[in-house]
């Protein structure tokens, strides 16, 4: 049960209010907002997506930059109401198209039509777009996605010339397309999120991939539509020792530890030959989730070398490889790396001629970061760093500095090796042949290494 729900721009602006039962205080946005912008508490740079002022539990999560918020006065699941309004902002975007302050802004009545239908007096109703349609009855106003800065997941397929349409955040479930018609597509999505832990030696001490087949469809009268995955995909270990379950890897076969399916997916034939059937719902949503943590290729291998350069410096010489085709190619890579407590200044040497990349010593925080625009595969990039500080070392530098974080999107590629074969859908009549729209990424979820 919530009491208030309001989206937020980066400014603080209060884009959309809805009180549902009057509990809390009308400034609780400012509260929020200022509570957020100058969170201090225990020296975290970010607040948590739950936390308590005077009484109020106040939960968000930042979508393409907008805060979605949600109060109440009750003990309620803080996971549930995280869930409610990540289900909210996509069913907004269904709506809309376009997910954005602009368009918020331009189609404010539509978004309060949809949020009064969501929730009730503060319970949720249904976060379903399909069921919604039978209720909503306001036309978005569309926003032309080329002029917005390209904050969501679509940005990563749209680079260079050669372009793949964005995901269907640029079109709206219910808007017709200039003159009426609807044009016929289907995009898919293979999302990956990979977590690899290094040691100082640059062994892998922990990976996990988790992955997601995201949907959203654009065909009229739902036909049905099957999905075909590897063959030789397996699902657990199947009683394999340690042993063979590590000797699989390179050979080709695609391992999961677990998944779950969408309930529209029939199974009917999975254990088969690895096809899913279903007749897609109106909106975006996951297919499948799952889970590996077989022994996969890191897409970066990165060396971190720290050491003491004279009196009251030292010297960091950090390295980067790309373990992928050279044919693919990462955007915005950033690399941070926590300095000694006491360092006052960070000067930065890259590798001659190189562009697209920026260095930065971020004092209040005692962090390093280094940006990459484009990293292409088979590359390897350096960066030396000289930092001075403001009192002699009294242990190991290594013990006061690190881990290296990384963050990444690698568009067109995967790790887990899992690949959609073929996307079949009912035929209506022998010219019936729609846009059909396959696409693979991989980003960093949490990509470690220790010094």
């Amino acid at each position: 049960m919530i009491s208030q729900f309001f989206v937020l721009s980066q400014r603080g602006d209060n884009i959309v209010f809805r009180d549902y039962r009057g509990e809390v205080a009308k400034g609780s946005a400012e509260i929020f907002f200022r509570k957020v912008k100058f969170w201090k508490e225990d020296g975290q740079e970010e607040a948590p997506p739950v936390f308590n002022v005077d009484g109020v539990n106040y939960f968000h999560v930042k979508v393409v930059g907008l805060l979605f918020v949600a109060t109440t006065r009750v003990n309620v699941s803080p996971s549930l109401v995280l869930e409610l309004l990540q289900r909210i902002a996509r069913v907004i975007k269904d709506y809309l198209g376009v997910l954005s302050e602009d368009s918020l802004r331009k189609n404010f009545v539509l978004v309060y039509e949809l949020l009064d239908e969501v929730i009730d007096f503060g319970y949720m109703q249904t976060t379903s777009t399909e069921v919604l349609k039978s209720y909503i009855f306001n036309e978005p106003i569309v926003v032309d996605a080329a002029r917005l800065q390209p904050l969501g997941p679509a940005a990563i397929f749209m680079q260079g010339t050669k372009r793949m349409p964005g995901t269907a955040i640029t079109k709206s479930v219910v808007a017709n397309e200039p003159g009426g018609r609807k044009r016929e597509e289907i995009f898919v999505d293979i999302i990956e999120k990979i977590s690899v832990t290094f040691s100082s030696s640059g062994y892998i001490l922990t990976s996990e991939i988790d992955g997601t087949i995201q949907m959203k469809s654009y065909l009229t009268g739902n036909p049905e539509i099957r999905l075909a995955l590897n063959e030789d995909l397996s699902i657990g270990r199947g009683g394999e020792s340690a042993d063979d379950y590590r000797s699989s890897y390179g050979s080709g076969a695609v391992i999961l530890d677990d998944c779950n399916f969408h309930e529209s997916v029939r199974l009917d034939s999975f254990d088969v030959d690895r096809t899913l059937a279903l007749v897609p719902p109106d909106g975006e949503f996951p297919v499948m989730n799952y889970r590996m943590t077989q022994e996969f290729k890191p897409p970066f291998h990165i060396n971190c070398l720290i050491e003491e350069a004279g009196h009251l410096k030292a010297e960091v010489i950090l390295k980067v490889r790309a373990e992928f085709p050279s044919n693919i190619t990462a955007n915005t890579v950033v690399l941070e790396m926590p300095l000694p407590k006491y360092t006052t200044r960070a000067s930065f040497e890259l590798e001659p001629g190189v562009t697209g990349q920026r260095t930065d010593f971020k004092g209040a925080n005692k962090k390093l970061e280094w940006d990459l625009e484009k990293f292409v595969g088979g590359v390897e990039h350096k960066l030396r760093a000289k930092l001075t500080f403001s009192q002699e070392l009294h242990a190991n530098i290594t013990k006061e500095a690190g881990p290296v974080s990384m963050t990444f999107t690698i568009p067109m590629y995967n790790v887990s090796r899992l690949q959609v074969k073929y996307l079949q859908i009912a035929k209506k009549s022998s010219s019936y042949n729609p846009y059909r729209w396959v696409r693979y990424v991989t980003q960093a979820n949490s990509y470690v290494a220790r010094i």
